[in-house]
């Protein structure tokens, strides 16, 4: 019955990751290895993050119960029923009943001892949770979680992403690269292992053990990962709520989206140049080396990697082309192509491919937001308050019960100021936890903010506002240092965007850094919230499960006493570098363009980015109205055709339409001269329409056009009709 919150928390965070997985990668198009790779390298983390909360209340209880065990044993004498151990405690759990109006009159932790002094027991005082879950579980819950996430982000998933690119041909030779690609950093994380392998068998007194492995290995990998943690934190604690509120002034953000779209026209353009020489390679090495070639196969790999296009475009010209002769047959190729020049150019394809990919998505992406944008600005200026959008009609599922009406208030009124309450409410929590980092390693006073709700509820025994207090900070820092990663941008390779745009790379590079910095963060919460007994050196403190199987790091002194405790308070000196946007400003002053307020240069970019908006859009309208005049004419097509029967009909109704379909965009034209001549031809009342001619030639023509005309004459000779189906696109 206890276990039913943790299976609930267990399907949620399920159902939560395959959403946001669904949302990002794109299941369709991804291999089926890929995509349940990443999925448990997102889950697990996510899993994490939500189990934590439990283990936390059930920790607050244990705490009460070892608090009335010792009360009872300095009591005995008093007492009749002696201290017993957790096993028995554990055995007596449903023999025993919950006094809710003992419970109502705890107000803080004399209670307990004065009501053991009356005989009252512990099991009693303490009320369990409804969540809780017995150590046992919670142990093979974190060996399963911890060890699995730490398997994919240090072995599998950098093993996989390396395959991923590899350009060879043979599963055995995308192996070697990935190994290769990989000897680097797996040599660097063996180095400084080694080293501290190394400066433990030499420390005296010191026995190594399996047990001190383990320590060791996880010390390694928690120490990278809240090396990490405090960078990622220190940029997101401030650009969180910093963004939120920017995002309230919708002018700013037009603006930075402008300039954004500037940059990227021309990272776009150099994509698209590159896959473009690329594919050109790809096309003459099609042409030179034929089917009876040895490396023919490995050709045909590479274009099966080529847009679709491309590959019409070549299996076309292969088809017309004439059999070639026998020496161009043989093996030995026209130029120096080796397997090894094949794998490199597959892998240029690849990266070339990912990257132009990449750059189309944020094109979109920012395009979208540029043209919402706009529209919210001319709505906003609007007295009507009724939301016009260049789209068109709201489509959506609330289109039933959408309102344009409402739809304004919401998004030019409701909308910013919901937003900028926001952004204060997360800058607050930023203070909170900026406070805390720099003095959590305080025991008395208590200074952090956390470990005092955490001690407020416990005196309470409120384990409803312990997990909530839990699940709300970890959550805030898990936003601010995911933040990061899901908005990463590395060389236009790795990012994340939405409605199913993500590659493959992408999805497992952010699995790597989720299941490399959940394990840390969750560690620094306990450090924040004083139920670490290393930080507070409390001996009678009772640890987590969490923390129980992650073990201490006083294996290795300056890694537990120094780095662990007082690295985290860089994140005050990185939050204040991102306050006064030290970064941006830096990069902006070595050539990098960044959007940092008032410059000549950044105002061109956002012109400019104006008019490439401003182009979409004729081009997006033109496409739309192209479709609508396309759809009426097959519209009308379709309902003369039903409505004819009478084959004669059909015939004579077909000659008018093909009629009127020359005539129709030319009768409003004026008369075009191709011999470069002025044409005055004046137009009565009584001239009639001849079909065959081109526009509504008139059927008398002035005298001027009769007869033969001498050489310089004046008068201009009738003119051809222009070529036929000049307006099929129309």
């Amino acid at each position: 019955m206890t276990g039913i919150p943790l299976a609930v928390d267990i399907v949620a965070v399920c159902c939560l990751v395959a959403t946001l997985h669904w949302h990002f990668g794109n299941w369709k198009k991804q291999h089926i290895l890929v995509t349940l790779t990443t999925f448990v390298a997102w889950y697990f983390p996510f899993m994490i993050i939500c189990v934590m909360p439990i283990d936390v209340s059930n920790t607050c209880y244990k705490q009460c119960m070892q608090d009335n065990q010792v009360t009872t044993t300095a009591t005995s004498d008093v007492n009749t029923f002696p201290a017993t151990t957790e096993t028995s405690e554990n055995q007596s759990f449903g023999q025993q009943s919950y006094s809710e109006s003992i419970l109502s009159t705890l107000s803080s932790h004399e209670a307990p001892f004065a009501s053991i002094s009356t005989g009252v027991p512990p099991q009693t005082v303490c009320s369990r949770p409804l969540s809780y879950v017995s150590d046992r579980v919670l142990s093979v819950l974190w060996h399963v979680v911890y060890w699995t996430s730490q398997s994919l982000t240090w072995i599998v998933l950098p093993m996989m992403q390396s395959y991923a690119k590899a350009g060879e041909f043979t599963v055995l030779g995308k192996l070697k690269y990935a190994l290769i690609a990989n000897a680097i950093y797996y040599g660097t994380y063996l180095l400084v292992f080694a080293i501290c392998l190394i400066y433990l068998a030499t420390r005296p007194g010191m026995h190594l053990d399996g047990s001190k492995l383990k320590v060791l290995a996880i010390t390694a990998s928690n120490t990278w990962g809240l090396f990490l943690l405090v960078l990622l934190l220190g940029y997101g604690l401030i650009e969180v709520p910093r963004l939120c509120w920017m995002n309230s002034k919708r002018g700013f953000m037009l603006s930075r989206t402008r300039f954004k779209l500037a940059k990227l026209s021309i990272e776009r353009i150099e994509a698209e140049e590159d896959l473009e020489d690329i594919l050109a390679e790809v096309s003459k090495l099609n042409e030179t080396i034929k089917a009876p070639h040895t490396y023919r196969k490995y050709v045909d790999i590479i274009l099966a990697k080529c847009p679709e296009s491309l590959q019409n475009s070549l299996s076309s010209s292969s088809s017309s082309t004439r059999s070639r002769s026998a020496f161009d047959r043989s093996d030995t190729p026209h130029d120096v192509t080796t397997e090894r020049s094949l794998a490199r150019l597959h892998r240029r394809l690849i990266v070339a491919i990912q990257r132009h990919s990449c750059t189309n998505c944020q094109w979109a992406k920012h395009m979208n937001s540029a043209m919402e944008l706009e529209d919210l600005a001319e709505n906003q200026a609007s007295t009507s308050r009724v939301f016009r959008s260049s789209a068109g009609m709201y489509s959506g599922r609330l289109k039933h019960c959408h309102s344009p009406v409402l739809e304004w208030y919401w998004k030019c009124w409701i909308c910013p100021w919901s937003l900028r309450l926001l952004a204060v409410l997360m800058f607050v929590f930023s203070l909170m936890v900026i406070w805390s980092e720099c003095l959590f390693f305080i025991k008395s006073p208590v200074l952090s903010m956390f470990a005092i709700f955490i001690e407020l509820a416990e005196t309470h025994y409120n384990y409803v506002a312990i997990e909530f207090v839990c699940v709300l900070t970890i959550s805030y820092l898990s936003i601010c240092a995911y933040y990061t990663i899901f908005k990463i941008r590395i060389f236009n390779y790795y990012y994340v965007v939405g409605n199913h745009q993500t590659d493959e790379n992408s999805m497992i590079f952010c699995g790597m850094l989720l299941c490399r910095l959940t394990p840390p963060l969750c560690l620094n919460f306990l450090g924040l919230i004083h139920l670490d007994s290393h930080i507070t050196k409390d001996e009678d403190i009772v640890e987590t499960a969490y923390t129980k199987f992650m073990g201490h790091m006083d294996v290795i002194p300056f890694i537990s006493d120094g780095f662990n405790i007082y690295f985290p308070i860089a994140i005050v000196v990185l939050c204040i570098l991102t306050f006064f946007k030290v970064g941006t400003r830096l990069l902006h002053l070595l050539g990098f363009q960044q959007f940092i307020g008032d410059d000549e240069m950044i105002q061109e970019l956002v012109d400019e980015g104006a008019e490439l908006v401003k182009r979409e859009r004729r081009k997006r309208q033109r496409n739309e109205e192209s479709e609508a005049r396309r759809r009426t004419w097959n519209e009308r097509t379709a309902d003369r055709n039903s409505s004819i029967q009478d084959p004669d009909e059909v015939g004579r109704r077909r000659n008018v339409r093909t009629d009127n379909d020359r005539s129709e965009l030319l009768k409003e034209a004026e008369p075009i001269d191709y011999t470069g001549h002025s044409l005055d031809v004046s137009r009565t009342s009584n001239e009639q329409i001849i079909p065959g001619l081109y526009q509504s030639d008139p059927v008398s023509r002035p005298q001027s056009l009769a007869g033969n005309q001498g050489f310089g004459s004046t008068a201009v000779r009738p003119t051809r009709p222009p070529p036929r189906n000049i307006f099929d696109d129309v």
